[in-house]
């Protein structure tokens, strides 16, 4: 059989179109109009208390490494960095991104451009590519942010885990914007009236990693380099462990989030890390209801949704196995079985009518 196009102007994007899976219609479960109101009510309460964490810990972390540079009390600085340069920037960049963290809209504003130069991921580029994503969910050849494919690049996720190739391709990516030149992928969902942001952003950015350099040299230490961009690798691991959990393995060309995301129970620390994103069924399904409220979301549609994972292993568990099967069949997928007390859904086209799975 041929293999899944992935790319955004190929032919299993125009399948997608004709068979109705752009920009279509997905299942939601209900919720009284009342209590939706409640959820999606902001405020500026959780993520000022958040953000504030987020800095002090981030500034005395690099704080840290500055002084026992050179000694092994290094490792502990670093790692924290790492976790807070990486790790809950991702998440920080995300939640701004639907500008739901924060009442506020130039707080929304401002945590998102920081939060994205830390992460390497450029804002114009990733605000559209993430909105194709929720709007199209793993819909093969429209979104952009597949990232266990079938068959899976396991080199590519294995280097993940690292942010090696991600902050070479950034960079690559910053080169190409700064010269004015788009991929064919990123015109199919950056609208034209955007691109001049997108260039001008990359632009801002080169400059400011050349000034990173110029500190370098005259300071004549490699510490402003450890500290930017050195940050988006050190602590990267704990996002893409999170990240694997939300749809490898899982059903693709499907109109229902149910069952494709998963929702799994999490350590505290790694869920405050996260900013909630382990209920990532529920933020799919309702993505306008701020993270802080994610929780009290599951509580109320739990009923109508798979069984949430216990944990991390539970989760790679099944995920593992199912990537690898679908080294070999593509065809594979983890089935995910609804509870009795669940709304069915079956929309007109689906991978579960033609698809094997377990």
């Amino acid at each position: 059989m041929a293999g899944r196009d992935y790319g955004l102007t190929g032919r299993d994007s125009e399948a997608a179109v004709a068979r109705g899976l752009a920009s279509a219609q997905w299942y939601h479960t209900d919720v009284p109009r009342e209590e939706m109101k409640k959820l999606m009510r902001r405020s500026n309460g959780p993520a000022l208390r958040d953000t504030a964490i987020w800095f002090i810990l981030i500034v005395s972390s690099a704080t840290g490494v500055v002084l026992t540079w050179g000694t092994w009390w290094i490792v502990p600085c670093l790692f924290v960095y790492g976790l807070m340069y990486s790790a809950w920037t991702d998440s920080r960049w995300h939640e701004c991104a639907h500008g739901t963290a924060f009442k506020t809209m130039w707080m929304n504003d401002l945590i998102y451009q920081v939060s994205c130069f830390m992460i390497m991921r450029e804002p114009t580029v990733w605000k559209w590519s993430h909105a194709r994503h929720h709007t199209d969910t793993i819909i093969v050849g429209r979104d952009p942010e597949i990232v266990a494919m079938r068959p899976a690049r396991l080199v590519a996720i294995f280097f993940s885990f690292f942010g090696i190739l991600d902050v070479y391709h950034a960079f690559i990516s910053m080169f190409r914007h700064a010269t004015g030149k788009l991929t064919p992928d990123e015109a199919d969902f950056i609208p034209a009236s955007e691109n001049g942001k997108v260039f001008n952003q990359a632009r801002i950015w080169l400059l400011i990693y050349f000034a990173v350099i110029v500190l370098c040299i005259v300071l004549q230490s490699v510490i402003p380099l450890v500290l930017v961009p050195g940050g988006r690798l050190f602590g990267v691991w704990h996002a893409v462990v999170c990240g694997l959990t939300q749809h490898a393995g899982l059903a693709e060309d499907v109109l229902d989030h149910r069952l494709n995301a998963r929702t799994v129970y999490i350590n505290p620390i790694s869920r405050f890390l996260y900013s909630n994103m382990n209920y990532h069924l529920e933020h799919h399904m309702f993505p306008m209801v701020p993270y802080h409220q994610l929780p009290r979301l599951h509580d109320l549609i739990k009923h109508d949704l798979p069984p949430p994972y216990s944990g991390f292993f539970e989760a790679y568990r099944e995920i593992i196995p199912a990537v690898i099967r679908q080294m070999k069949d593509q065809n594979y997928f983890v089935r995910r079985n609804l509870p009795p007390t669940a709304k069915p859904f079956r929309p007109e086209f689906h991978e579960l009518d033609s698809a094997p799975a377990e």
